[in-house]
């Protein structure tokens, strides 16, 4: 084993084998987020298709393709009813007995003349749209009153599907939201639509306001929810590479699903963590690991969340003791490597009865065989030698950091030996009492005084000192908030069931 610190720092550029590598990690945070859904069958040409098959160089499988497609399957036969025109003389005929009569439509008379000759040329088999683009566009200052622009707009949209216009869909959209006669039960509709053109011409303020009108409207279909277009709104953040505001989006959506005491989505902090962790915006990250492992507190989410952690802080000794710790309660501990670093930082000659605990776990895993590392092999046959010295002082040790002249360095001895062997209650006495003491690490104290109450039981209080650390060791505190409020949670399950 080499000396010094007995072992290369688990934060080089190399990252040993025992910690997860970070692009792994975020491969696997990906992985879950919404697959692309299957391309509806052949036949009309229809409005969701025409926006997917738009392709973005930023984003090959970017959320807001999927969600068109989403859209695309959402009503069956994925049509989206385009408004078109209706003669005014149609319009006016008489309606035969028992017809409901139709409401009134108001066209221009200049509007309605120029418009007929156009859409017949549209509508002819070869029409080229580029060719016909002038009298199209001609038709503009003459669209007066809603209904021409209702009808217009449509025509636009329509001519810019069939000749992959993607600015002249967008304006048809924009020209039948701006009429104001669009049906109210397909406005969510045609903003998400206007959105989704605005969004890959990346026109991105435009799309962030047709996407909240959505939003607004509580627009949902049966494959899409308004939490995906909350996602999707994020996305466009992420898009233009704005990705602390995206991150902010996001965690405001987290806290108002949380505040209407309504579920978060697994995948809203799953793409949180991979956005901040890959560009290390901090401490963003560490609200959306938080959140991710209270609500799903799963043993790969806690190793990634454990993981994720330590690669974005260069951790030493005690601050690295207090992460492994928790790492330790829930099941990250899975190469050697994260043993050797929990017995080095721990320390034998300091904490013989817990690193003792440490390295028969490792032995009794068959993570290091007992005889494959000499040096473990080592560090246990001392703290064999220890352990018994270690307990038969523990009462003198109690007895001198209780005593009105004890030095901080005596009681925060006492608090962490306590902690080791697990009896909290008295561990916790002692770190209370050196944070009133002068030139207290305050960090430290707190970090194990939530650690000891924990052990306790005594979870509102641990949550209150764990909330009060700061610096290098917040990330740590946090996580450990998340277990605390994961284990009083299973408690409560627990009692509610009788078991």
């Amino acid at each position: 084993m080499p000396t010094g610190k007995g072992i290369q720092s688990p934060f080089s550029t190399a990252r040993l084998a025992g910690i997860a590598n970070p692009v792994r990690a975020v491969q696997r945070l990906k992985r879950n987020l919404p697959q692309p859904a299957p391309v509806p069958g052949k036949g009309a040409l229809l409005l969701e298709d025409a926006v997917t098959n738009i392709s973005s160089p930023r984003r090959s499988h970017g959320l807001a393709r999927q969600l068109a497609l989403a859209v695309a399957l959402a009503s069956g036969t994925a049509m989206l009813t385009v408004p078109g025109f209706t003669d005014a003389a149609y319009a006016q005929k008489k309606k035969k007995k028992g017809e409901e009569e139709a409401p009134k439509q108001a066209y221009t008379e200049a509007f309605v003349k120029a418009y007929q000759p156009v859409d017949t040329a549209i509508k002819a088999p070869g029409a080229d749209i580029n060719a016909l683009k002038p009298q199209i566009m001609a038709l503009v200052p003459l669209a007066a009153t809603p209904d021409d622009k209702l009808a217009l707009g449509g025509m636009l949209f329509n001519a810019g599907i069939t000749g992959k216009d993607y600015p002249l869909q967008l304006q048809g959209a924009e020209m039948m939201l701006a009429s104001g006669k669009v049906k109210p039960e397909e406005e969510g509709r045609f903003n998400l639509v206007a959105f989704q053109l605005a969004n890959e011409l990346k026109q991105f303020d435009k799309a962030r306001g047709y996407l909240q009108r959505a939003i607004d409207l509580n627009y949902s279909a049966p494959n899409t929810t308004t939490s995906d277009l909350q996602m999707n709104m994020a996305e466009i953040y992420f898009s233009e590479e704005r990705f602390p505001e995206g991150l902010k989006y996001l965690s405001d959506a987290i806290a108002a699903k949380k505040a209407a005491g309504q579920p978060v989505d697994q995948k809203w902090y799953r793409r949180g963590v991979s956005i901040a962790y890959t560009r290390e915006i901090v401490p963003q990250v560490y609200d959306f690991v938080q959140g991710w492992v209270s609500d799903y507190p799963t043993e790969e989410n806690w190793r990634d969340a454990v993981n994720l952690t330590r690669n974005l802080n260069d951790f030493e000794g005690p601050v690295l003791l207090d992460l492994l710790r928790l790492g330790k309660k829930v099941g990250t501990l899975k190469e050697k490597n994260d043993y050797v670093f929990y017995i080095e930082s721990a320390d034998p000659r300091r904490l013989p009865s817990e690193v003792k605990g440490v390295i028969e776990e490792a032995n009794a895993k068959g993570i290091i065989p007992r005889g494959s590392d000499s040096w473990v092999d080592e560090q246990y046959k001392t703290v064999n030698g220890l352990v018994v010295q270690d307990k038969a002082a523990l009462p003198t040790l109690e007895r001198d950091a209780n005593a009105p002249a004890a030095r901080l360095r005596t009681v925060i001895a006492a608090g962490d030996t306590f902690l080791s062997y697990g009896e909290y209650a008295k561990a916790a006495g002692f770190y209370e009492r050196s944070l009133s003491m002068p030139e207290v690490d305050r960090n430290l104290s707190l970090t194990r005084l939530g650690i000891a109450q924990i052990g306790a039981g005594n979870t509102a209080a641990a949550l209150e000192t764990l909330a009060k650390v700061d610096g290098l060791r917040a990330p740590i505190a946090r996580l450990w908030s998340a277990y605390a409020q994961q284990q009083a949670g299973g408690a409560a399950a627990g009692a509610a069931t009788g078991m």
